[in-house]
């Protein structure tokens, strides 16, 4: 067992080395020994023990990624163990693709048993988008049927059910809140906005604009009284902050890894309630036989198969942190970002600070977000994200468990001096 004395001691021996190349796995898991005594707040604020995780990626640190809410640089145990199957696959195809593929049941089971939810629940899609759909269009819904979702849902899943009313010829209706809210305030909106031609409730779990929370298992318990589907949002949650997913009792649940569990870009899974498997069509046909099997949401003809056997490794990263020491340094270092900024009279921020995590949005009176934006990147070089909308507009800043405090502290000083101007 390391305890943290000697994890220091040999620290301090290899000096520089440990920077100087990406630490593996072990590594990662010999520095959370060294700190499993404490909090995950107190862990949050341990500056060596983030120094080891920093030393995990391989980076452009000539650049300051503050987009992580778009996708997220794996560590590089994922990004070689995604090579390896690569390079693999490659060999013959036709055989070593298909021994990957057999074997992507071990990411199925180690997914539902870390995300809480039974393996026969879960489909591992291309992202949340994907998982996303196949609830959206594989419902049976007729014309007049009603669904009721929020104006600031991503906007791929809107334009979803805009082709459906498109095609066939249902509504939707839009609930506009403002932001920052309380999930009070969002379940009363919702609930008032139900009407008896309400077949289908979709909504974020956390809104990537702002990273507003919503009380999803309470609307999830509302809904199915009133016999009213839950199609929800997961793409920011996931690996995140800590929840089970059978806790939050909705049908569907969409999610991307590429974000916050860090896996390889085009993976990403749907949670289906079992009872709702064989009334859902795939997005793509699959043999009537497998009409209650949640494999049937998989059926996308030959695809690559190292991106989904990565999986393994990259939830093996997470789970060497922990889900409650990830959530607690992301609020860590959104907080020490946001509570230099607020006091200014100018600045104006988006999200509550009292539910946060990694995802917050901010703006300066008088500014548009690309303005923003365009300095940060062309001064700093600070990667975030412009969020312009008629309500409000802002910057969305998403850090890492591989964001430095240095890094931090830079964007706090781009944006005072952008403020002073």
């Amino acid at each position: 067992m390391w305890s943290r004395r000697s994890f220091l001691r040999m620290a301090g021996a290899l000096g520089a080395a440990v920077t100087a190349r990406p630490v593996d796995l072990a590594a990662v898991q010999a520095a959370g020994a060294s700190v499993s005594g404490l909090t995950p707040d107190q862990v949050a604020a341990d500056e060596f023990y983030w120094r080891e995780i920093q030393s995990a990626f391989m980076l452009d640190r000539t650049l300051i990624n503050l987009n992580n809410g778009n996708s997220c640089p794996t560590p590089t145990v994922v990004h070689e163990a995604y090579k390896r199957y690569l390079d693999s696959s490659n060999q013959a195809p036709v055989h070593h693709r298909g021994l990957i593929e057999r074997n992507i049941e071990t990411a199925r089971r180690r997914l539902a048993r870390e995300f809480g939810c039974d393996p026969e629940e879960m489909a591992i899609t291309r992202n949340a988008s994907e998982a996303l759909q196949i609830a959206q269009n594989g419902l049976d819904l007729e014309p007049g049927d009603e669904v009721v979702t929020t104006d600031q849902d991503y906007g791929r899943m809107l334009t979803t059910w805009d082709q459906r009313v498109r095609r066939d010829k249902i509504t939707v209706s839009f609930v506009d809140f403002p932001v920052p809210t309380t999930e009070d305030d969002l379940y009363a909106r919702i609930e008032k906005a139900i009407t008896p031609r309400t077949k289908v409730l979709h909504f974020c779990h956390i809104t990537n604009l702002t990273g507003q929370l919503f009380p999803v298992q309470r609307l999830s318990r509302m809904a199915r009284a009133r016999g009213i589907t839950t199609i929800v949002d997961g793409a920011h949650a996931v690996a995140h902050f800590p929840f089970a997913l059978r806790d939050l009792e909705c049908d569907f649940y969409g999610t991307s890894l590429h974000k916050w569990l860090l896996a390889p870009t085009g993976t990403g899974f749907l949670y289906v309630r079992r009872e709702r498997i064989a009334g859902c069509w795939p997005l793509q046909a699959a043999p009537r036989t497998r009409t209650d099997d949640i494999r049937k949401f998989e059926e996308i003809g030959t695809s690559p198969a190292a991106t989904k056997a990565a999986i393994n490794e990259a939830l093996a990263f997470h789970q060497a942190i922990g889900t409650e020491r990830k959530a607690a340094r992301l609020r860590y270092l959104t907080l020490r970002w946001a509570n230099q900024l607020k006091a200014h009279p100018r600045i104006r921020l988006y999200t509550d600070l009292d539910h946060v995590y990694g995802v917050a949005n901010v703006g300066i009176e008088g500014m548009k977000a690309p303005e923003i934006y365009q300095f940060l990147w062309d001064r700093y070089r600070i990667i975030t994200a412009a969020i312009n909308r008629e309500d409000y507009s802002g910057i969305r800043v998403t850090p890492n468990i591989y964001t430095p405090l240095e890094e931090i502290d830079t964007f706090v000083a781009a944006m005072q001096e952008l403020v002073a101007r």
